[in-house]
């Protein structure tokens, strides 16, 4: 999740005193407005539960009224530490940040908490109505989704929510996997856009757990629907012998052996996103992007009108961050930005051949979902590597998906993923497949202040690099 504080208000209280409130954007959407006072009230209770070496230093009180440069300073510096907070694996997961957020959001979007119908759409367009608390969190939605479903508890990890849009020729455009720190009502109503909708959808990668999914009646149906829907849009590629078997299939209406044969084909289980640009091969190049079986895939047209494709293997990304970029001027202030004006770029590091790393960067209103896939990608990989279990990973998210060790050691990115500069000394890979890497900076946002400048994500997964990945 991308968080930034964009913008700042100058509002009137209950008793007609006025105070600064600063906008905190999620993914460049507006997900709450919170006062100096309430960040400060997090952070004590923070350093209460976690200690003063966790928690990141929060910008210090002041005798005076600000100025207006000054509130712009403490903008950023409130910035600089919401991201700080949400990066740390041990804050950002942390029921303190988390229920702040919740609270926060309702708070801002005025909404009373009361019990409401919501509609949660399914992979084939069929939809079903759960009764919720507009408060309640989103791991209660799903639960009342799944028990709606009659989906058995311990099949309900295997399933995420998400936002997406649906466009006017039907197809869905994904948003986000909503997360533990927002309200699912909430989030979707304060959007006040009816092609806004939540559906419910598979949340792993590897295809061998379908077997777990199949073992269960509901389970068959939601897998079989979500199946026959990324057929119907093309997002799994399908010949015309592969289609007349996969109809004959849904005509003896069986289910698992249409899953089955749909496994073999090219991009199942891909999520695939919206056209793009990207600067890889060269700048400019527009592609649609599929992420799945641990790769972004690009379908790339290049200038001179030629289509290529190729992949990137999760495993030889060594990092990646998302920017985003905001026209406005300087310390502007009072100014409500819309969605249009924030341009976001996932960029990741490559490890191209054996000693070359290189950056490519991908321009898309859908690059912080395209960083949660890489994410939960590395997730399910150190899962598997170390043994796990899916369920263990997926079930509970907040609490124990991938739990780490409590020891600051293991909740740190590594020791190489300081920010890269080409002026820093060459990275040493562990496995000493590296030599001298010569590294070119991702390119500097043109907004005045670029929230994301050191919001790396560390990959675990590409330390397990070996010779025959190479």
């Amino acid at each position: 999740m991308h968080f930034s504080i964009p913008e700042t208000e100058n509002r009137s209280g209950e008793n007609g005193a006025a105070y600064v409130a600063y906008n905190i954007h999620v993914n460049g959407v507006l997900h709450c407005r919170v006062r100096y006072s309430q960040l400060l009230g997090l952070h004590e209770q923070l350093r209460k539960e976690y200690g003063t070496n966790v928690v990141p230093a929060f910008p210090p009180k002041k005798l005076f009224t600000l100025t207006a440069a000054e509130v712009e300073q403490r903008r950023e510096q409130l910035e600089k530490y919401m991201q700080a907070v949400r990066q740390d694996p041990l804050l950002g997961a942390s029921e303190t940040f988390n229920s702040f957020l919740r609270k926060a959001q309702q708070e801002t979007q005025q909404i009373p908490t009361e019990e409401v119908q919501l509609e949660v759409s399914l992979s084939n367009g069929q939809k079903i109505e759960v009764t919720i608390l507009t408060s309640d969190r989103t791991e209660e939605v799903l639960e009342a989704a799944a028990s709606k479903l009659e989906l058995p508890d311990d099949l309900m990890g295997y399933f995420s929510l998400f936002l997406v849009r649906k466009g006017k020729d039907g197809s869905f455009s994904f948003v986000r996997k909503l997360q533990e720190f927002e309200l699912p009502y909430v989030s979707v109503t304060s959007l006040r856009n009816q092609e806004y909708r939540i559906i419910l959808r598979k949340s792993y990668w590897d295809a061998s757990y379908d077997s777990d999914v199949m073992e269960n009646r509901v389970g068959l149906n939601l897998l079989y629907a979500q199946t026959e829907s990324d057929i119907e849009q093309g997002w799994i590629l399908v010949n015309k012998e592969q289609h007349r078997q996969l109809k004959s299939l849904q005509e003896k209406v069986s289910k698992k052996e249409f899953i089955r044969l749909a496994q073999t084909l090219k991009y199942y289980g891909y999520l695939k996103f919206d056209p793009c640009i990207t600067d890889f091969p060269e700048k400019g190049c527009h592609v649609i992007v599929s992420a799945g079986n641990n790769e972004l895939n690009f379908q790339v047209k290049l200038p001179n009108e030629q289509m290529k494709e190729g992949s990137f293997k999760v495993t030889r990304m060594r990092c990646w961050r998302v920017t985003s970029s905001v026209a406005m001027p300087n310390g502007t202030a009072n100014i409500s930005l819309d969605k249009s004006e924030v341009k976001l770029e996932l960029a990741f590091e490559y490890l191209m051949s054996k000693d070359r790393l290189q950056w490519v960067t991908i321009t898309s209103p859908q690059a912080i979902m395209m960083s949660i896939c890489l994410q939960s990608m590395v997730d399910e990989l150190m899962v598997k590597k170390s043994g796990g279990s899916i369920k263990k990973m997926l079930r509970k998210r907040m609490n124990d998906a991938l739990r780490r060790s409590d020891s600051q050691q293991a909740v740190k990115s590594p020791p190489l993923l300081d920010s890269p500069d080409s002026s820093r000394e060459p990275i040493v890979k562990l496995s000493s497949k590296l030599t001298s890497v010569s590294l070119r900076g991702i390119s500097n946002s043109n907004s005045s202040s670029d929230p994301s400048a050191n919001n790396f994500h560390g990959n675990y997964a590409f330390e397990g690099i070996g010779d025959d990945d190479l």
